[in-house]
Formats: C-alpha cells, sequence, structure tokens
C-alpha cells in the first residue's frame, strides 16, 4: 500500500465498519462512477458499487495497515481491498496500478462531487430498475406506510 508523509487539505476520510482501518486522502479525487459490473455486484452484495478514484499516491493510511486484505482477481481487471476484522471495502490501488479507487461508503462524510457517470450497465440486474421504483421508507419497511404515501 501506498502511503503519503503528508495531508493536504482534501477534508475527505474514511474508516471501515468497526473502526479500525481508517484513512484520509491527500488529493482530490477526480471522479466518481456507479459500476454495474458482475465483480462489483459480487462484490458488494448489491446491484452496483459506487467508486470514486484519485491518484495512486494520494491515500494516507491513518490507522489499522496491517489489517488490510487485498484480492486481485485471476481472469479480470478487478481488484478489492477490505477490513480483515469487519470485511468492510477500503482504498485500493487498481490492479494496472494506474488509480486508487475508494469506496464511496467507506467515507466518513458525503463527498461534495457527485457521481459522474454509470458504468458496465449491460451487466446491471433486471431487478434494479423494479427495485428503484418500490415503496420507499425512512427506516424498515413498515407494511402500514411508506414515505411515498405521506
Amino acid at each position: 500500500m501506498t502511503t503519503k508523509s503528508t495531508t493536504l487539505p482534501t477534508g475527505l476520510k474514511g474508516s471501515c465498519l468497526c473502526g479500525k482501518v481508517s484513512y484520509s486522502l491527500t488529493e482530490k479525487p477526480s471522479q466518481f462512477y456507479f459500476c454495474h459490473c458482475q465483480q462489483c455486484q459480487k462484490v458488494t452484495g448489491s446491484s452496483f458499487a459506487a467508486n470514486i478514484v484519485g491518484p495512486v499516491d494520494s491515500i494516507r493510511w491513518l490507522s489499522g495497515e496491517s489489517l488490510l486484505t487485498h484480492f486481485d482477481h485471476p481472469l479480470r481487471a478487478f481488484s478489492k481491498t477490505f477490513c480483515s476484522l469487519c470485511g468492510s471495502g477500503v482504498p485500493h490501488i487498481n490492479k494496472s496500478k494506474t488509480s486508487l479507487v475508494i469506496p464511496a461508503g467507506s467515507l466518513d462524510h458525503a463527498p461534495a462531487m457527485k457521481p459522474t457517470a454509470n458504468i458496465f450497465v449491460s451487466e446491471s440486474p433486471e431487478w434494479l430498475s423494479i427495485g428503484l421504483s418500490a415503496n420507499k421508507f425512512s427506516g424498515y419497511a413498515d407494511k402500514k406506510s411508506s414515505d411515498d404515501e405521506k
């Protein structure tokens, strides 16, 4: 893992679910994608991954670097790094070593940037569009009322 010793004022910090791994970004990321590829579906357990992309040398590990586990897909240009304690995805350098990939959900606060593209949409599951039009709730689904009915 690449570590930079000084932190620039990007204000972007993140961590894993258990809080043992934390990081800050030293440079502003450049892109924000929703990736619908089958590998992202498998690794997130969802319909897509929300990934922010930045410069390779822009990560500073604040804690837990020794807890990181890395996986490179043997057949595709796909990598994933996660906390070995809680399984949360954390930033990683892509397999071709050209970009830092930051799972948007690992950030401690919402980034100022907005998603710029949906990629690999041909691999998106059919149930995604159906699910986006389903009833919406502020918390757990309640059979009695939804936010859509208010």
